[in-house]
């Protein structure tokens, strides 16, 4: 696959420095079902953008402290372009003083994506330490390997909030950890943490045919050997827990069965590619990355568990030891991670942040699930009947893993039948990450099918509202570009509300672009709207 080369950077007025990295083009193994869309200009979109922000805005809460500096273009949608920056106060770095600027593909502005609420005026000498604060971080932890030099920093809440932020190495509940814990830099309180790590043909798979249809992977060869890297899909590989990417002297790979770590590989290798190929025919992202690449994955983790650590997805097995944790969903899911890290706002924040970002993977991994429609038992299926060892779509999470013995550990329809909430409440912010994943989750179903879809037996349920209302669902590949053009507006400060007021903004963008309509807008606030979650400052409300 052809990639572009850096463009150069350049300084313009009030400090602006970029350096931005054109879009890949890459093919994809199946076409997508829209139009081409037209060819972006990543140069006119910073351009545009730059104007826009030297211009001095008041929606962007500019103060005379501040510094901004541009990060870089991304690619939508219909031509769509995001344009991030992100800003300094007297020469700190701003946790929540990012923002994204969106363009059409000629560089027209059509809208911007701010969490900031107020100009910043805050004092930058601390009262605390930098060693106390490294104290109280590494207290964070019950096991530290490694803490980092506290670097003082300015949290964009109100008026703003000097911070010490600090990087505590260690593990968690038996898996590894990379927390950041923020210290409020007069009062030792802490104010904010999260952790990097996030939890949970001739080839064949466990859970993509078994050993009724093998499957097949893409594989590279170096003279007379295999490895497991994607030959058409860079930065897909899979490997142990060492590191090293399972290799051989055929191209055959796997036994099928649900203990054998190389078919573990084979079922990681299926749903990347198939989430790879999902994100550029659906979403038109470029790749996971949005830069043309993936990412590496491992093997054969000896806990009930999967997760992302910020570089790699990393499996492990379900409680009873009979099967790998790799299937479609469950690999989407931990690769979702890395697709939220790589869009705007990144994915450091709060712990509100957290349970968007596990409700993302859970959406990729329903994605990507639809987007291979795989056989359920007694279809037919390449001259068979299906009997097992599918992974067929539905909006259950892990359902097929069994990870700890009771069945899906989240279902997007209803995540109130696991114990998760279906509706908004006070609650959910500070609530454990996988949990709060639920009103997210929620909306989604009902964005992409909505509350009276009867279609139990094909993975639709109906699905509760928590205001009563009947909503009407506008698809799955559609409800998944809003999503993605959402992510692509995300800032670093993120909530439900602001992802509401975002998601209507995308749908505004993407009609602008001719990818979506105004039904759409009323349908993706009707859902929202569904999960009780509340409408944002400054949202839009009308489509014209």
């Amino acid at each position: 696959m052809r990639r572009l080369s850096a463009l150069g950077t350049a300084a313009i007025a009030a400090g602006l420095a970029v350096a931005m990295s054109a879009p890949a083009t890459g093919a994809t193994t199946r076409a997508a079902s829209a139009p081409p869309s037209p060819t972006p200009s990543p140069q006119a979109a910073a351009a545009s953008a730059d104007r826009l922000v030297a211009s001095g805005p008041e929606r962007l809460h500019r103060s005379p402290k501040d510094t901004i500096v541009r990060r870089g273009v991304t690619r939508g949608a219909g031509g769509l372009q995001y344009v991030a920056y992100e800003r300094t106060y007297a020469g700190l770095p701003v946790v929540g003083g990012d923002f994204v600027v969106a363009t059409d593909a000629s560089g027209r502005v059509l809208s911007t994506s701010v969490a900031q609420s107020r100009t910043l005026s805050v004092s930058t000498t601390p009262k605390l330490t930098a060693e106390r604060a490294a104290a109280i971080s590494r207290g964070r932890l019950a096991k530290v390997t490694g803490v980092s030099q506290p670097r003082l920093t300015v949290l964009a809440e109100g008026s703003g909030r000097l911070v010490y932020e600090t990087v505590v190495d260690g593990s968690y509940r038996q898996r590894p950890s990379r927390l950041h814990v923020l210290v409020d830099a007069a009062s030792g309180k802490v104010v904010q943490q999260w952790d990097e790590v996030q939890d949970a043909d001739d080839d064949r798979s466990y859970y993509h045919g078994g050993s009724q249809n093998p499957t097949s992977i893409n594989s590279t060869q170096s003279g007379t050997t295999y490895t497991m890297r994607d030959s058409t899909r860079p930065g897909i590989s899979c490997a142990n827990q060492s590191g090293t990417v399972y290799s051989g002297t055929d191209d055959v790979w796997g036994n099928a069965s649900g203990t054998n770590l190389e078919t573990a590989c084979v079922d990681a290798m299926r749903a990347a590619a198939a989430e790879s190929d999902m994100v550029r025919a659906w979403l038109e992202r470029n790749g996971l990355n949005g830069n043309g690449s993936g990412w590496p994955m491992r093997v054969g983790l000896n806990q009930a568990n999967a997760f992302w650590n910020g570089s790699y997805a990393n499996f492990g097995r379900n409680s009873a030891g009979t099967r790998q944790a790799t299937p479609a969903d469950v690999v989407a899911h931990e690769l979702g991670h890395g697709i939220f890290q790589t869009t705007p706002g990144g994915s450091s924040g709060g712990n509100e942040k957290g349970g968007l970002n596990e409700s993302t993977g859970d959406i990729f991994g329903a994605l990507t699930e639809w987007y291979l429609r795989e056989p359920r038992v007694g279809e037919q299926f390449s001259g068979t009947t299906a009997l097992i060892n599918y992974d067929p779509p539905d909006y259950l999470v892990g359902e097929e893993v069994d990870l700890v013995g009771s069945g899906p550990i989240r279902d997007m329809t209803n995540p109130s039948a696991k114990g998760h909430p279906n509706c908004y409440s006070s609650s959910v912010p500070s609530m454990e990450v996988h949990a709060a994943a639920g009103v997210q989750n929620h909306w989604f179903y009902l964005l992409a099918e909505g509350s009276n879809a009867n279609d139990a037996a094909n993975g639709r349920p109906n699905s509760p509202t928590c205001n009563g209302a009947t909503v009407t669902g506008v698809g799955v590949q559609k409800a998944g570009r809003i999503f993605m053009e959402t992510l692509n507006l995300k800032t670093s400060t993120w909530t439900h509300s602001l992802a509401r007021r975002a998601s209507l903004q995308a749908v505004l963008n993407l009609e602008a672009v001719g990818k979506a309509t105004c039904t759409d807008f009323t349908r993706t606030r009707d859902a929202w709207n569904a999960v009780n979650v509340p409408a944002a400052a400054n949202e839009p409300t009308t489509c014209s």
